[in-house]
C-alpha cells in the first residue's frame, strides 16, 4: 500500500501555478491551483516528470486530477494536463476533474487533435517516379527553350545598337564594369593565389618522389593558362555577379520597376540586360588574366619553398616550355564564359514573380546553370582544341 504523501514545489514567480500529489492506499490525487500556463509548465516539468516516474505510482489503480483551483488554462496547460492524465493512467484508471466549462472545452480540443493520426507521406510508386522524372524533363525542356529565346532576344537587341550606338548606355556600363571587374579582383586574386599553391604543393610532391620536380613549371603553366585560370574565375564571377543580375533585376520585378519602364517606353533588355553583359564581357578577359598571373605567381612561391626550385629557374623553364599559344586557349573562352553567365543570370532575375521567394529560387538556379554551362562548355573547348591541335 502506498503511504500518504503531499508534494508542493515552491514556485519563483507567485505568477507561476503550483502542484501537490497525495496518495492513500491505491489512490493517487493531483491537485493544480494557480496559472497553468507556458511559464508554469516549463517551471514545474522536472517535477512533473518526476513524479510519473516515481515507482511508487505502481500500487496507484485510480489517479485524479483535479483542476478545480486552477485559474487561467491556456493550450500549453491543457497539453500538460492531458499529457499528466495519460501517463497516470498507465498505472490505472485516471481522469480529470473540476474542470470549468470554458476549460473543459480547451481539454476536449486537445484530446481530440491528440487523437488524430499522424499523417503519412504517401508512398511513391515506380509509376510515380517515372512521372516525376518526365515532369522535370518537360520542365527542364520548356526553361532551355525559354533561355534560347532570351538569347534571340538579346541578340536581335546587340544588333540594333549596334546599328544605333548613340543609344548604347556607356554610364551604365562603365558602373557594372567596375562592379563585375574592379570590386571583384580582391577575391579572385586571393582564391587564384591559393589554388596555385594548393596545386604546386600536391602535384610537385608526386613528382619530387620520380626526381622531377622542375616539371612542376609545365604542370602549372599548362594547366591555370588553359583551364584552370579562366574557369576558375568564371566560377567565382558566375556565384558573385551572376547572383547579382539576378537578384537586382529580380527585385526590380517585384517592386513592378520592369513593368514600369515599359509603361514609359523603356526596353528592359536594352536598358537592364545589355549594359550587364557587355560590362561582364569586356571585365572577364582581364580578370582572367589577372588570376592567370596570380596563380602562376602562388605556384612559384611554393614551388621555391618546397621544391628547390627557385624563380628564375621557375622563369626559364617556363618560357621554354610553356608557349603564347596555351594563353589564347585561355582567353578565347573568356567572352563565351562572360556572355553565358550575363546572360543566365539576367534572364533568372526577368522571371522572378511574386515573392521574395521567388527571388531565392531564381538566384540559385542561375548560379548553379551558370556554373553547369561554364564547365561543360569548357569541356567542349578542350576537346576541340585538342582536335584541331591548338
Amino acid at each position: 500500500m502506498l503511504k500518504s504523501m503531499s508534494r508542493k514545489p515552491k514556485a519563483r514567480n507567485p505568477e507561476i501555478g503550483t502542484f501537490e500529489t497525495k496518495a492513500n492506499g491505491d489512490r493517487m490525487a493531483v491537485t493544480l491551483r494557480g496559472r497553468w500556463d507556458v511559464p508554469t509548465v516549463m517551471a514545474n516539468e522536472p517535477a512533473l516528470y518526476n513524479l510519473v516516474e516515481d515507482p511508487a505510482l505502481e500500487n496507484a489503480r485510480h489517479s485524479v486530477v483535479d483542476i478545480s483551483a486552477v485559474t487561467r488554462l491556456d493550450t500549453v496547460g491543457a497539453i500538460a494536463v492531458s499529457v499528466l492524465r495519460d501517463q497516470l493512467a498507465k498505472y490505472g484508471t485516471a481522469e480529470i476533474s473540476g474542470a470549468r466549462s470554458a476549460q473543459a472545452a480547451l481539454l476536449d480540443q486537445v484530446a481530440k487533435v491528440d487523437a488524430q493520426p499522424i499523417p503519412r507521406l504517401p508512398k511513391l510508386t515506380t509509376m510515380d517516379r517515372v512521372a516525376n522524372l518526365g515532369k522535370w524533363a518537360v520542365g527542364l525542356a520548356f526553361e532551355a527553350r525559354e533561355l534560347v529565346g532570351f538569347f534571340g532576344e538579346l541578340c536581335v537587341v546587340l544588333y540594333g545598337l549596334a546599328l544605333h550606338p548613340r543609344r548604347i548606355r556607356l554610364t551604365s556600363i562603365i558602373s557594372h564594369m567596375q562592379q563585375v571587374g574592379l570590386n571583384a579582383m580582391p577575391i579572385v586574386g586571393l582564391l587564384s593565389f591559393l589554388i596555385g599553391v594548393v596545386l604546386t604543393f600536391i602535384s610537385g610532391d608526386q613528382l619530387q618522389k620520380f626526381g622531377a620536380g622542375i616539371f612542376i613549371v609545365n604542370l602549372i603553366g599548362l594547366g591555370v593558362l588553359r583551364e584552370l585560370g579562366i574557369l576558375i574565375t568564371a566560377i567565382i564571377v558566375a556565384g558573385r555577379s551572376g547572383s547579382a543580375f539576378t537578384a537586382e533585376i529580380g527585385t526590380m520585378q517585384i517592386n513592378q520597376e520592369v513593368d514600369a519602364m515599359r509603361t514609359i517606353g523603356l526596353d528592359p533588355m536594352e536598358v537592364l540586360v545589355v549594359p550587364r553583359v557587355v560590362a561582364l564581357i569586356l571585365m572577364l578577359v582581364p580578370l582572367g588574366f589577372f588570376a592567370d598571373i596570380i596563380e602562376i605567381a602562388g605556384g612559384a612561391l611554393m614551388a621555391s619553398l618546397t621544391l628547390d626550385v627557385s624563380f628564375p629557374q621557375f622563369i626559364e623553364q617556363f618560357q621554354s616550355q610553356v608557349h603564347l599559344e596555351n594563353f589564347w586557349v585561355g582567353m578565347i573562352k573568356a567572352p563565351i564564359f562572360a556572355f553565358v553567365i550575363a546572360m543566365v543570370g539576367c534572364f533568372h532575375g526577368m522571371k522572378v514573380s511574386g515573392s521574395a521567394e521567388s527571388v531565392g529560387q531564381q538566384t540559385t538556379m542561375s548560379v548553379v546553370q551558370a556554373i553547369f554551362l561554364v564547365i561543360v562548355i569548357d569541356a567542349i573547348a578542350a576537346v576541340v582544341f585538342e582536335e584541331i591541335g591548338f
